[in-house]
């Protein structure tokens, strides 16, 4: 959980001090790219370190994962000007992805399935108080000491955690510890090129560029081409980063596309939700925050219960409910009044929450128990990896949604950031009112857009996913029998029951 926390407060910490790095360090222009650099080097580094954690395990991988993220969090506060900044965010990024992927992995390793919902719950709940608590610690960094102690206080947090892997963590005795295969090297380099190429084309698309710009063109054909490489080099490898049973599986293949499609909806509430809530309810900051922060507040705690419900229905049909449920959330939230109150969209996101921990948690302990240990760590980071995909793609995709009805509504160009910024000063718009529900509609219009993400997600569910997952070890699944790791797969550190 320390680890986890290292990486949680991270995405969120930053963005209050960003006014005092640019004063420091200049780079206004760019420093987006604070988020986005960090951003691409977790998610192309995901599947990389799923597979070499199924290859020298995961305490290797997590303790190498953690130093390097130290390392980028001390050069990060010893940056001398934006360019160097970013540069060490990414170093920085290159080990939260495998904090990320490893520690959800080492969830399904170290408890048997019946436990896993409430240790899993516990990691949920470790982003829920970061995405509280990293605004406001940010905020009071940069306004009472120096912005760079945002970075410098992970050096004691993550020493700790580290102390406590290096002594504490015993993994799972494994019969194929000797038998590791050669590393696809090729492979990683290959997937992190393809990622990398195909992120920046998705997250500067329409922001630093336009879509059909020189450079979007450009960079979306570079990453065709490295995609056509990955294809050719995975399958000729012996050990590939990115194995095809991943797809040919029909349930990690399920699941890989409905979190991809969880990964899309979760930006209406994350990104647009905190404009619309200054912007039309007219909410300072922190309340605004408010209004966003229940959803992790009941996500957590409807994961940790979602066991008795797949213990009696299925991961499958749990999930389908919780889906079900958020679609029906999403597709209400334009029906709200205008301006209205803000209870009622804190009331439609506490309920979202607790949808999606229905949904996503299911989903994550399903797969991750239809897999061996050499496996689980590759599957994993599969279906984290779609997440993060289908949260970049989402950001486009409904960032250019948003503007469009912008323009349509205001009659010229426009951007819903540009919009909001004038909000913020009334007095120096004509019609500020006119500004409002413009922003209004484009916001309804994105949870639209989130609604049949969700639909997409539920029908993903219902007609390509078994409807009894296949765990291994059960020989009736998901009906609650205790299920432990297999003898082989016994903790070191503990006797057999």
């Amino acid at each position: 959980m320390l680890a986890m926390a290292l990486a949680a407060l991270d995405s969120t910490i930053v963005s209050t001090a960003i006014p005092q790095i640019v004063g420091d360090l200049g780079g206004f222009s760019v420093f987006s790219w604070l988020f986005s650099g960090y951003l691409l080097a977790v998610t192309v580094t995901l599947p990389i370190y799923g597979k070499l954690s199924d290859t020298f395990g995961r305490k290797p991988v997590l303790i190498a994962g953690s130093i390097l993220f130290l390392i980028g969090s001390a050069l990060c506060a010893s940056a001398w000007n934006m360019g160097a900044l970013i540069a060490f965010r990414v170093v920085q990024g290159l080990g939260g992805g495998a904090l990320q992927g490893t520690v959800q992995t080492l969830a399904a390793d170290l408890y048997p399935l019946e436990e896993r919902p409430k240790i899993q719950a516990k990691l949920s709940t470790v982003w829920a108080a970061s995405s509280i608590a990293g605004p406001a610690l940010g905020g009071l960094i940069a306004a009472y000491a120096d912005w760079r102690w945002i970075f410098l206080i992970n050096l004691p947090i993550g020493a700790v955690a580290l102390w406590l892997i290096v002594r504490h963590l015993h993994e799972p005795e494994r019969a194929a510890a000797t038998a590791r295969g050669r590393t696809d090297w090729a492979g990683a380099l290959a997937v992190f090129a393809c990622g990398g190429v195909l992120l920046t084309a998705l997250v500067q698309g329409g922001v630093a560029w336009g879509w059909l710009s020189a450079p979007s063109l450009a960079l979306f054909a570079a990453g065709l081409a490295l995609a056509a490489a990955v294809v050719v080099i995975e399958r000729r490898a012996a050990e590939p980063i990115l194995p095809g049973w991943v797809w040919r599986r029909r349930t990690i293949a399920a699941v890989n596309l409905a979190l991809g499609a969880l990964g899309l909806l979760m930006v209406a509430p994350t990104v647009f939700l905190p404009t619309y809530a200054q912007s039309v309810l007219g909410l300072a900051p922190i309340a605004a925050g408010f209004v966003l922060s229940v959803m992790t507040l009941s996500w957590p705690v409807s994961a940790a219960l979602s066991q008795h419900v797949y213990r009696r229905i299925g991961f499958r049909n749990t999930a389908v409910v919780g889906i079900g449920a958020a679609a029906l959330l999403l597709f209400a939230f334009p029906l709200l009044p205008y301006p209205g109150q803000a209870w009622q969209p804190a009331l439609i996101m506490l309920l979202l929450g607790a949808a999606l921990g229905l949904f996503q948690l299911p989903l994550i302990v399903g797969v991750q128990s239809t897999v061996g240990w050499s496996e689980r760590g590759t599957a994993t980071a599969s279906i984290l990896f779609c997440r993060q995909i289908g949260q970049t793609l989402g950001a486009a995709l409904f960032g250019a949604v948003a503007n469009a009805v912008l323009t349509s509504r205001l009659g010229g160009a426009g951007s819903l950031d540009s919009v909001a910024h004038a909000l913020e000063d009334p007095a120096s718009v004509a019609d500020p009112e006119r500004l409002r529900r413009a922003v209004d509609s484009a916001v309804d219009t994105v949870y639209v857009g989130a609604g049949c993400a969700a639909v997409i997600a539920l029908l993903v569910l219902v007609f390509l996913a078994p409807r009894r997952f296949p765990v291994i070890g059960a020989k009736t699944p998901e009906n609650g029998e205790k299920t432990g790791p297999t003898p082989r797969e016994r903790p070191v550190n503990k006797p057999a029951e």
